[in-house]
C-alpha cells in the first residue's frame, strides 16, 4: 500500500506531471536540432506517424502495466512472467534492463539542465544580454559550458534542487511543481512564436520547415532518428512512465490520459521547432546547421535583440528549466522508486543514493551529452519500450490486458487495439533496434 504522499491527487494531477515528463528537454532542446539536421517536413512525417503509434498504443500499455501492479518495471515485468506461466524471477531481472535505461537517460539530462542552470543565472545577472547580437561570442559561451567539466557548478545545483523536490515525494513535489510549469511554459513558447514571426528573416525558417525531400524519406536512419526521438520525447521507455502509472487510482481513465500527454507533447515540439528554426533564419544562419547549441545560441541571439528582451530571457530559460526539471524529476523516479520498493530503503536515503551516482557520472560525459543521448534515444529508449510491451501485450494476454486498460475508461479499448499494439507496436520498436544495429543509427 502506498502513503498518500505517493498518489496523485487527481486525473489531471497525472497528467500534468506525465505532460512534464514528456515535455522536457527532448522537445525544447533535442527535437528542433533533429528537424534542423534531417530536414523540415521531411522529419516531421515520420515522426508525427511514430507519435501516433506511440501514443496510441505504448503510452496506454505503460500506464496500465504500471496501474494493474503497483509496482514499477521490476515488480510489473515479475507479475507478467507470473501471469505468462514464466519464471518471475526472470522476469523481475528482465525489469533491470529499462530502470537502468532510465538512469542512464537521467544522467544525460542532468548535464542539459545544467547547462539551463547556468543560462538562468546568466540571464538575471545580465550577462548573456551584455553579449548583444554577437553570435561568435554567444557561441563561444556555449562551447565552454558544453565542454568536458566545463559546468560542474551548476551540474551539482541541479541535481540538488531535483532531489528536494523528489525528497517530498510524488504528489507534494512532482505533481505541485508541474501544476504551474506546464502552463507557463505554454504561454512562453506561444509568445516567442508570436514574436519571432515578425522578424525580419523568419520566413527562411518556415520555408524550411514545411520543406520536404523525398528522397530523404528513403534513409533508413532517417526513420531510425525518428522513432527513437518519438520514444524518447513521450517518455515512452519501460521506465517512468510505468512507474507515474503504478501510482494512479483504479478510477481514472488511462486512454484520455494517454491522449492528453501526446497531444500536448507534441505541441510542444511543434512549438519549439517554431521558435528555434525561424530564429536562426533570423540570425542569418543556415536552418540546417542543427547542433547541440540552437536554444543556448540563436535563441538568445534573438533575444538580446528584443526590446525588453533581458526580461525575456529570464523567463524564456526559467520555464525551460520547469521542463528540463520536470523530465528530470520522472526520470530518476524510476531508479529511486525501486530502491524503495524492491530494496525497500526509505525515500530519502533511496534519492541519496540516486543522485550519488548521478553525480558522479554526469560530470565525465559533460563533453559527449549529444552522443550519448543519440544512444539513448536509438537503442535504449526502444529497447526498454519493447521489453514493457511484450511484458504488457504477450505476458498479461488478452483478457487481462484489456481490462487494465478499460478499467474507470470513458471510451473502452477492444480486439484491434490489442493486436495493434501486440504486432504493429512491437514489431516496429524490434524493427527499429534491429535496424540501428545494422545500420549504425548513430553517427
Amino acid at each position: 500500500m502506498k502513503s498518500g504522499d505517493d498518489s496523485f491527487s487527481n486525473r489531471w494531477g497525472f497528467i500534468l506531471a506525465s505532460i512534464g515528463s514528456a515535455v522536457g528537454m527532448g522537445n525544447l532542446w533535442r527535437f528542433p536540432v533533429l528537424i534542423s539536421s534531417w530536414g523540415g517536413m521531411t522529419f516531421l512525417i515520420p515522426y508525427l506517424l511514430f507519435v501516433i503509434l506511440i501514443g496510441s498504443t505504448g503510452i496506454i500499455e505503460e500506464i496500465a502495466l504500471g496501474r494493474s501492479t503497483k509496482s514499477g518495471p521490476i515488480g510489473a515485468f515479475g507479475a507478467a512472467a507470473h501471469y505468462a506461466e514464466k519464471s518471475e524471477k526472470t522476469g523481475r531481472r528482465i525489469g533491470l534492463i529499462p530502470v537502468a535505461g532510465s538512469l542512464a537517460m537521467a544522467i544525460g539530462y542532468t548535464c542539459v539542465v545544467g547547462w539551463i542552470f547556468k543560462y538562468v543565472f546568466l540571464s538575471i545577472s545580465g550577462r548573456l544580454y551584455d553579449l548583444g547580437h554577437d553570435t561568435d561570442r554567444i557561441s563561444r559561451l556555449f562551447g565552454s559550458t558544453a565542454s568536458m567539466f566545463g559546468n560542474n557548478f551548476w551540474i551539482l545545483v541541479a541535481l540538488l534542487v531535483t532531489f528536494l523536490i523528489m525528497g517530498f515525494g510524488i504528489a507534494q513535489g512532482i505533481e505541485r511543481s508541474n501544476r504551474f510549469m506546464m502552463p507557463v511554459l505554454f504561454a512562453i513558447l506561444a509568445g516567442l512564436a508570436v514574436y519571432i514571426a515578425f522578424l525580419p528573416g523568419a520566413a527562411g525558417g518556415y520555408r524550411y520547415i514545411f520543406t520536404l525531400n523525398p528522397d530523404g524519406l528513403l534513409d533508413p536512419k532517417l526513420w531510425i532518428y525518428a522513432f527513437g526521438q518519438a520514444f524518447f520525447s513521450l517518455s515512452v521507455a519501460g521506465s517512468g512512465t510505468v512507474i507515474y502509472g503504478s501510482y494512479l487510482p483504479e478510477h481514472e481513465d488511462i486512454p484520455f490520459s494517454a491522449k492528453n500527454v501526446a497531444i500536448f507533447d507534441t505541441a510542444a515540439a511543434l512549438l519549439a521547432a517554431f521558435v528555434i528554426i525561424p530564429s536562426m533564419a533570423t540570425a542569418g544562419a543556415r536552418p540546417d546547421s542543427g547542433g547541440p547549441g540552437l536554444m543556448f545560441i540563436y535563441l538568445a541571439d534573438v533575444m538580446n535583440r528584443m526590446p525588453g528582451g533581458r526580461a525575456f530571457e529570464i523567463i524564456f530559460y526559467i520555464c525551460v528549466l520547469f521542463a528540463g526539471m520536470s523530465s528530470l524529476i520522472n526520470l530518476y523516479e524510476v531508479s529511486v522508486a525501486t530502491l524503495q520498493q524492491q530494496f525497500h530503503k526509505g525515500r530519502i536515503a533511496s534519492v541519496s543514493i540516486i543522485g550519488a551516482v548521478g553525480f558522479a557520472v554526469s560530470l565525465l560525459i559533460q563533453g559527449i551529452v549529444s552522443q550519448w543521448m543519440d544512444i539513448v534515444s536509438i537503442y535504449i529508449c526502444p529497447l526498454g519500450a519493447l521489453l514493457a510491451g511484450l511484458m504488457f501485450f504477450w505476458g498479461f494476454g488478452k483478457d487481462r490486458a484489456l481490462q487494465s486498460v478499460n478499467r474507470g475508461a470513458s471510451h473502452t479499448k477492444g480486439k484491434l487495439w490489442y493486436y495493434l499494439g501486440k504486432y504493429v507496436y512491437c514489431g516496429a520498436a524490434a524493427a527499429a533496434l534491429i535496424a540501428g544495429a545494422l545500420l549504425g543509427g548513430i553517427g
